[in-house]
């Protein structure tokens, strides 16, 4: 059983930073833009997915350690855990924007 990647998923109309306007990119000296760290946060979990998926290969294979693979399946289940809560945050958060009158 594999899990596919994040990276093959259709996201449909998010547009690079490279096509927005000058007003939506970060200004100042080592400014970090928050669609750059949403994607290095979600990377991470990706590569957590990953890792557990080729533990539980070796162990499931009868190679590998069961303690590494207890390890890596916990920082997977919980960086997912996380991944979903801010999801369901900003989810709120838009639901809200979305209801306020002008």
């Amino acid at each position: 059983m594999s899990i596919e990647t994040i990276q093959n998923l259709n996201f449909g109309s998010v547009s690079p930073l490279a096509e927005r306007g000058p007003a939506d990119r970060p200004s100042g000296p080592g400014a970090v833009s928050f669609a750059d760290t949403l994607g290095q946060a979600i990377g991470k979990v990706d590569a957590f997915q990953v890792e557990a998926d080729k533990e539980a290969n070796q162990v499931a294979l009868g190679g590998g350690n069961l303690h590494e693979m207890a390890l890596s399946l916990e920082k997977a289940d919980v960086s997912m855990r996380l991944a979903m809560k801010v999801r369901n945050k900003a989810v709120d958060a838009y639901q809200e924007i979305m209801r306020m009158s002008v």
